[in-house]
């Protein structure tokens, strides 16, 4: 499971004084707790890997738009401290797929679902985020099928 991975993770990460993956980690770790409590089961057991994957998505996430704002206030020092941080998010998460591989994907349901107009892309978009599960971020899958033809 992700969640002891995790945890043997840190243990390792301590060992060898590496702060920013001891961090890292431990915010993560905080992260599933808190997922645990708000699904009202028990802080003490693991979090199913469906669920840690969403968390780790959640938290990478929130990396990216810390990095926007950070640049945007002229902060690099803080904007170092957060690409660092993402970097072992992404060791963790599913690899990406490509824009072409994701077209590919949009295309075939497309076809599948016979949409042939703009009202039926919220049906679309949830097709191929359930498709690709969490291998395409959700930004990138918009932009694609916002640019077909229709």
């Amino acid at each position: 499971m992700l969640h002891d991975q995790l945890r043997e993770d840190l243990k390792i990460a301590m060992k060898a004084r590496n702060e920013v993956r001891v961090r890292t980690i431990r915010s993560l770790l905080a992260a599933f707790t808190n997922e645990l409590v708000a699904t009202k089961r028990k802080p003490t057991e693991p979090l199913p890997d469906e669920d840690v994957l969403k968390v780790i998505k959640r938290a990478a996430n929130q990396r990216k738009d810390s990095i926007e704002q950070f640049k945007k206030g002229g902060r690099e020092d803080l904007v170092k401290t957060e690409k660092d941080e993402l970097l072992i998010l992404d060791e963790f998460l599913p690899k990406q797929l490509s824009a072409d591989e994701i077209r590919a994907i949009v295309e075939r349901k497309k076809a599948e679902l016979g949409i042939t107009d703009k009202s039926g892309m919220g049906k679309l978009i949830g097709a191929v985020m359930a498709e690709t599960k969490g291998a395409a971020d959700g930004a990138e899958v918009k932009k694609i099928i916002d640019s077909l033809p229709i």
